[in-house]
């Protein structure tokens, strides 16, 4: 049994908001410096990325892609948005599955044919009917976020899945919830948490931000289901990715100025902010206490530990005191480490810290520190990121904090 690093959830080109980097070989080439053995492609039920799939990649072992020459293995997967704007990841065992799911659902969607991540009129119960006849694995994306997610629309997996809810084996926790957050919710317990990155961008400070660490003998469809199953002896052996405080959506604030509201005074303001009457947006945080079943976290046997991560390029902004993590001088110091240390995710995961405390002291102070859970954050909401910090900053952003009704 061996480790592979995998980031399951992106998006190409076609999707709304995404760079057009966001291309196989480009994608492919970044994974091998951050270090991820396998990536899904995303948007494979749309028709124009299907084709850039097709014309790139060569079939390895069951389900597992690559382009010739290069070390990176891709997985067919896709993310949709159903009739309730909730959206799901899947995970095909081949690009045929991924074309007939796409046949599949034409006539249930009217952008399938242009669309990353395509709108479909059915339901989550629906969707895995269809997905069960391609033999393709479904469960929701990003699961807590605000806007589109099964915990925005629904108090529960049931609720959207019905039936066919016992054919969910996955959920995606996304960037403002972790392991701590999502095992408060009792029927969450046996469900396999991913941890994906939904990148827009190829670059490393984005792709692999959040990834999933599996023992299982060779990357491959049938592999990874049955990790996500834990059967065998395969598993998922670490979740990986930024501290939920990290999340735009973690804290209940306006999606305007970024305000923070405690719940209670969110909805007596009937979630319209009283400084510029913007749309409050309810915070994840705030939504898991809804949900959940007990107040601490009750991690089944089989959950993997979850490491709070910082992507290296803001390693090293946070070293040098800058907020810009794309400066030249930035890039030139990640270059320097990565030719030392091969990948993004060995300094960040698995380099022994002293040999980075070499190369570059306080880097590899601040990867200490966040391998022990040990950094301070300013918490996002609202839409705005938060980010990590040294100094003592307030969780505030440009000095406006969370507010009570007593401000107004």
């Amino acid at each position: 049994m061996q480790d592979y690093d995998i980031d399951f959830h992106i998006h190409s080109k076609y999707s709304k908001g995404v760079s057009k980097s966001m291309e196989l070989p480009v994608i492919a080439k970044q994974a091998e410096l951050k270090g991820l053995e396998l990536v899904g492609t995303g948007d494979a039920l749309c028709v124009p990325w299907m084709g850039h799939i097709k014309k790139s990649l060569v079939e390895g072992v069951d389900g597992a892609y690559s382009i010739e020459g290069s070390k990176t293995q891709f997985l067919i997967t896709a993310e949709v948005e159903d009739e309730r704007r909730v959206h799901h990841l899947i995970l095909f065992p081949s690009i045929t599955a991924a074309e007939d799911m796409t046949e599949r659902l034409r006539k249930q969607s009217n952008d399938i044919h242009k669309e990353g991540r395509p709108h479909v009129k059915i339901n989550g119960e629906q969707l895995v009917d269809h997905a069960r006849e391609v033999d393709a694995l479904v469960g929701p994306a990003h699961a807590f976020t605000p806007w589109t997610a099964i915990y925005k629309e629904y108090n529960s997996l049931k609720e959207c899945y019905g039936t066919n809810t016992h054919y969910v084996k996955f959920l995606e926790l996304g960037l403002s919830a972790d392991t701590g957050m999502a095992d408060r919710i009792e029927e969450l317990q046996n469900i396999t948490f991913l941890s994906n990155s939904d990148t827009h961008s190829p670059w490393p400070h984005r792709l692999g931000r959040e990834f999933n660490r599996i023992q299982i003998e060779q990357p491959s469809f049938k592999e990874i289901e049955k990790a996500l199953d834990r059967k065998n002896r395969r598993k998922f052996s670490l979740n990986a990715g930024l501290d939920p405080r990290e999340g735009k959506y973690h804290l209940t604030a306006c999606s305007k100025c970024f305000i923070r509201f405690k719940l209670e005074d969110a909805v007596r303001l009937r979630w319209r902010c009283p400084e510029c009457r913007g749309m409050i947006k309810k915070g994840v945080a705030d939504r898991i206490n809804e949900l959940a079943s007990w107040d601490t976290p009750h991690h089944p046997e089989h959950r993997p530990r979850y490491m709070h991560i910082i992507p290296l390029a803001e390693v090293l902004a946070l070293a040098s005191g800058s907020r810009n993590a794309t400066g030249k001088k930035i890039k030139a110091e990640w270059d320097r480490l990565i030719e030392k240390f091969g990948t993004e995710i060995n300094i960040l995961v698995d380099a022994d810290v002293e040999e980075i405390k070499k190369e570059n002291a306080e880097v590899g102070r601040i990867i200490d520190k966040f391998r022990a859970d040990k950094i301070k954050y300013v918490a996002g909401g609202g839409g705005q990121y938060g980010h990590p910090t040294l100094k003592d900053e307030t969780d505030n952003f440009y000095g406006r904090g969370q507010k009570t009704l007593t401000d107004y």
